[in-house]
Order: structure tokens, then sequence, then C-alpha cells
């Protein structure tokens, strides 16, 4: 209840200062804003509705918040009102900064004698525009800021802020990596137009707007990913989940973007070295596109590549280590191989058209499709070979390592997820092959048939053989199984303590579901035989309160790890932390059942709702970036 209760109560607060706020920039912009007079009368009722509705509402709640952060503990360090705070420094500081983007890139372009409404942000705008919005967005955030110092310093459990800081830092960081990107993006893209005065060519406002962009955004991602990665001494900061999953995210957005944009520009070249090309000046141009966005995300490939690499050496557990690991190299793996089977199947239709001597309306004939299917496989053969065959050699090791690479969740979701690719694959292809067969036979045969089906048979071979290699080497896993994990487990001794047989049949049927290999002995602690060796101990709660004396000094003096397991017995609860002891008190007070909930404590589910949010807009953003590589290197 109290969850939502906070909820509510921060999500108005959060809505009602953002009415107030823009409604305050729109009240002065219309006072001030001596182009406005003609619409003033509109402006000044919508800004002072705005005022009027927002404000009363903001305050009510934003006072009952403030008096309940003071007076409980609990709520001073909830994850929603380090949400809140973090969400509205976010939604302020970040217009601040696009409205300073509009003033510098309008500045600029009038230094330049350029028009400013040509901006890349905020042409139509003024400088009193930018200037209310900046100081009023500040003067919110400084107060929420100065609220946020002050929390800070009063909390007794800091685990949820520091969580929703550290994803506030990485939002910051993505902002201002995007301006970076499209900034260098731009100015590579003016570079390779190769200025003139011919009217439709790029002008000079495009490389003033870049330059503005990475004015604005080069110290915003340097400071904020500065300050993460000051916080690696933290080991709380390594082993985020959230860092692993940003760096992840950047380092595969730039090898996807990088890929395509490698892809276009082998396809110009191609079309060129054949002679189908343009001039070499417009080549030369063209040849911008693919560069200007492949160059800047091919240094964020290499350099998030890198922190990812560091990223998993911070994990010291080996198996998990190499399983993070493993799942960057499968995700290109799979990228790699779709490209270059899309672009085998292409360059076989070429051959089939040269070998039926079929002619082509565009001017460029069969030069075109050609290309477009070398430098398919140009750019996806060497990624999938580059990181399918460490992962294969990682597999085939005769070792505990290759032995957790075969039994890896990650390598089975490939092989069966090309498997399935390579099944449907074959099936579109076999059942177009057999209707154009059964279509042919039945007198309506299509004038391109034998074009169709040596298409579909080729196709389908391709299919085949993709199945049958990847399968041979799912065969080979499962056959190439080392057995050395099963002879530890084999060797490894657990005893579980009972006194009535039923807690020790339990666990023994238990075992024998989740644990077969691992041996199992039952001993019943009034009947202790002297010479027990173990290298693990099991034993129910009710024991470990109430242990016999001769069972208690052979644990005391036993040096492996001890099990303890929850069982029925009346007044016997096992907590996992001084937390859940207080809210099982509080339980046991109002007269309630006491149901333990969880093994060990968990991050709060609103930590895990901001993650969710990051995470979309870290989709959202390489998303877009994705796009926009894809529509500048293909020219769509």
């Amino acid at each position: 209840m109290k969850t939502i209760r906070r909820l509510y109560f921060y999500a108005v607060a959060f809505i009602s200062i953002e009415v107030v706020l823009w409604g305050v920039v729109g009240l002065l912009r219309s006072i001030l804003n001596a182009r406005e007079i003609s619409g003033s009368a509109s402006s000044l009722a919508s800004a002072l509705a705005l005022i009027f509705v927002g404000a009363p509402i903001f305050l009510i709640h934003w006072f009952w918040a403030q008096n309940v952060s003071a007076k409980d503990a609990e709520e001073n360090s909830a994850s929603v009102r380090a949400v809140f705070l973090y969400g509205i420094l976010i939604g302020t500081l970040i217009p601040a900064a696009q409205n300073l983007l509009a003033f510098i890139n309008r500045s600029l372009l009038a230094a330049a004698n350029l028009s400013e409404y040509r901006a890349v942000v905020g042409g139509s705008q003024s400088w009193l525009d930018n200037l209310i919005a900046v100081v009023i967005n500040l003067l919110i955030a400084a107060y929420f800021w100065n609220i946020l110092k002050a929390n800070w310093t009063a909390l007794s459990e800091p685990e949820n802020f520091t969580e929703i800081r550290r994803l506030y830092r990485f939002i910051w960081a993505l902002y201002g990596l995007l301006l970076v990107v499209y900034g260098v993006q731009q100015t590579l893209s003016y570079a390779f137009t190769f200025p003139t005065a011919v009217l439709g060519d790029a002008g000079r406002e495009t490389a003033i707007n870049a330059l503005a962009l990475m004015f604005v955004g080069s110290p915003i991602w340097y400071y904020a990913w500065r300050l993460l990665q000051d916080g690696l001494a933290d080991s709380a900061e390594r082993e985020s989940y959230l860092r692993l999953g940003i760096l992840y995210l950047l380092a595969l957005g730039g090898a996807v973007v990088t890929l395509v944009a490698g892809g276009n520009l082998l396809y110009l070249v191609l079309l060129q070295a054949l002679g189908e090309g343009e001039l070499w000046l417009r080549f030369l141009r063209q040849l911008g596109g693919p560069i200007s966005i492949g160059l800047p995300m091919g240094v964020l490939w290499a350099y998030y590549g890198k922190w990812l690499n560091r990223q998993f050496e911070f994990d010291e557990n080996l198996p998990r280590r190499e399983g993070k690991r493993r799942l960057f190299h499968y995700i290109l793996s799979f990228l790699g191989l779709t490209a270059t089977v899309t672009g085998l199947i292409s360059l076989f239709s070429v051959l089939i058209d040269l070998l039926l001597d079929i002619s082509y309306i565009s001017s460029s004939g069969i030069v075109e499709p050609f290309s477009g299917s070398i430098a398919a496989l140009m750019a996806g053969l060497p990624v999938w070979l580059l990181t399918w065959n460490p992962m294969q050699a990682q597999a085939s090791a005769e070792s505990d390592s290759g032995d957790h690479a075969r039994r890896s969740v990650i390598r089975k979701s490939y092989l069966y997820l090309v498997l399935f690719a390579s099944v449907i694959g074959g099936m579109v292809t076999a059942g177009t092959l057999v209707f154009q067969l059964i279509s042919s036979l039945l007198g309506e045969s299509d004038p391109d048939l034998w074009k169709i089906i040596l298409n579909n048979l080729l196709a389908l071979a391709v299919f085949l053989v993709i199945l049958a290699y990847h399968l041979l080497a799912l065969r080979k896993d499962g056959a190439a199984r080392s057995d050395a994990l099963a002879e530890k487990q084999a060797q490894f001794r657990v005893v579980v303590f009972d006194q009535d047989g039923k807690f020790g049949a339990a666990v023994q049927s238990v075992f024998a579901k989740r644990a077969s290999a691992v041996p199992v002995t039952v001993v019943n602690v009034h009947e202790f035989p002297a010479d027990l060796q173990a290298d693990a101990v099991i034993l129910p709660g009710s024991l470990a309160v109430n242990t016999p004396e001769k069972a208690e000094a052979w644990i005391r003096s036993f040096n492996g790890n001890k099990l303890i397991v929850s069982d029925e017995a009346a007044g016997v609860f096992w907590m996992n932390d001084s937390e859940q002891a207080a809210d099982s008190a509080k339980s046991m007070a109002e007269g309630q059942d006491i149901r333990p909930q969880s093994s060990k404590r968990t991050t709060s589910v609103w930590t895990y709702v901001a993650y969710v949010f990051a995470a979309l807009f870290a989709c959202q953003l390489l998303l877009g970036l994705l796009l926009f590589g894809v529509s500048m290197a293909t020219g769509f």
C-alpha cells in the first residue's frame, strides 16, 4: 500500500511541476518577447491556466511527500522518491541543454552570415526564448538538487538512491554521446560533399550545426562518463548489470551500424571498379554517406567494446565471465551468418541469371545485384568467422572451460536458433519449389520457371548446408561432453541430518531430480557414526536450533559448507535479513501469519521499473542511430 501511495503522490507532483514550469516559461515569453504581441492574449491565458491549475496540485502533493519523508526513514530512502528527484533533474536539465544548444547554434550561424532558421535545433526561436527556458529550468533544477543533496546526507540505506543515480548518469552519457556522434557524422558528411557554390549542395550550415552539436555534447558526455568511470572503485559499480547492459547496447549498436555502413561502402567501390559507377567527384561524394556514419560508429564500437571486455574481467567467476563474453560473440556471429547467407543466395541468383542469359532492364545490368551480393558476403563472412571460430574452439576444448561452453544455454540457444531459421527457410524455399512444379504440371507454367526452380534449389541447398553444419556441431557438443563435472559431482559427498526420516527422504527426492550425480547420505542424528566424512551438510532448521550434543560437536568441528533448509517445525522461522525479521515481528504483533518470501534480499521493484525505462530509452536511442546509419549508408 505504501508503494502505491508513493507512486501516486510523486507521479502527480512530477507532472504538475512540469506543467507549472512550462507555464511560467510561456508566461515570461509572452510578456517579454516583442514578436509575440499579436498572440499575447492567447499565450498569456494559456500560461496562466497552466500555472493556476498546476501550482496548488504540486504544492499539496509535494509538501505531503516532504512531510512523510522527514518523519519516516523508509520513505526517505524509497526508490520511488529517488526516481522522482533524479527524474526532475533530467526533466529540467536536458531542456536547459537543448535551449543552450539552440542559442549556440543560431549564434554560430549568425556569425557565419547564415540564416538562423537553418539551425538543427530552435531555428525559429529567439535568444530571449532560450534564456527564459534555461533560467527557469535551472532554478527548478537547483531547488531539487538541494533537496537531493539533503536527502543523501539523511539516508540510512543508500542502495536505492545509488542505483537510480547510476541510471541518471548513464542517461546523461547517452544524451551527450548522441549529440557528439551526430555532430561528427554531420562534419564528415559535409567534408565529403567537397563544398561548392552549386544550388542544392549541402551548405555551410551543416558544418556549423555539427560544430554546435559537438560543442554542447562533448562536455556532457565526458563529464557523465568520467563520473561513471570514477565509480568503478566501488564493487557495486563494477558488478552493475545496468552498466553491463548499456555497454552491450553501445558495443553491439556500434558494430551493427558499422557493418551495414561497411557493406554499403564495399557496394559503391565494387560498382565503381566494375565500370558502373559515377564520375569520380560524384563517387567520392557518395562514399561520404557510409563513411560519415561508419567511422564514428566504428570508433564507438571499438571504444565501448574495450570497456565491455574490461567489464567482463571484473567478474571473478570464470564460467559466468565467459558466459557474458559468449553472449556478445554469438550475437555478432548470428548477424554475420545472416549477412553471409543473404549474400550467398543473392550471388547464386545473379549467376543463374547469367547462366540463363536473362537481361536486366536497368542500365547497370547485372553489375548492381552482383556488387550487392559480393558486398554482403565480404561484410558478413569475416564477422561470422571471427566470432564463430573462437566459440567453436572453446566448445571443442577438452577441459572444464570447454565443458561449460558446451553446456552453455547461450550456445544452445544460438545453435537451435540457427537450426530453426534454416528449417523455416528450407520449408519456404521447398514449398515454393513444389508449388512451381505442380503449377507447371497443371499447365500454368511461369515464363521464368527455370530461374525460379534453380533459385529455390540453390537456396534450399544453402539452408540444408547451414542446417547440417550446425546440427553436426550440436551433436559434437553432446558426443564430446566431458565427464569431468560429473566426476566432480560424484566425488562431492553430501550428508543430510534427519531425525524422523521425512526430511531426508524429501531431500533425496529433490537431489534425484536436480543433482542426480551427487551422492547423498542421510544420517539420523540419534544414531550418529563416529567416522562420518562429508564435503557439505544439509540440516533442517529445527535441528539447527536444537541439535543433539553428539551431532553438534561434529558440526562445530566440520569446516565444510552447512546448508540449512526451512522445515515445518513450529515456532522456527528463518529470516533472510534484519528487515525481514522486523516485518515478521510486526506481522506477529498484528496477529498475521509469517511467510518469508525469498532466500535473499532483492532489489526494489521500482529500481527494475527504472531499469526498464532506461533500457527502453537506450534501445530507442540506439535504434535511432541504427536507422539513421542505415539511411545514411543506403541512401534511403
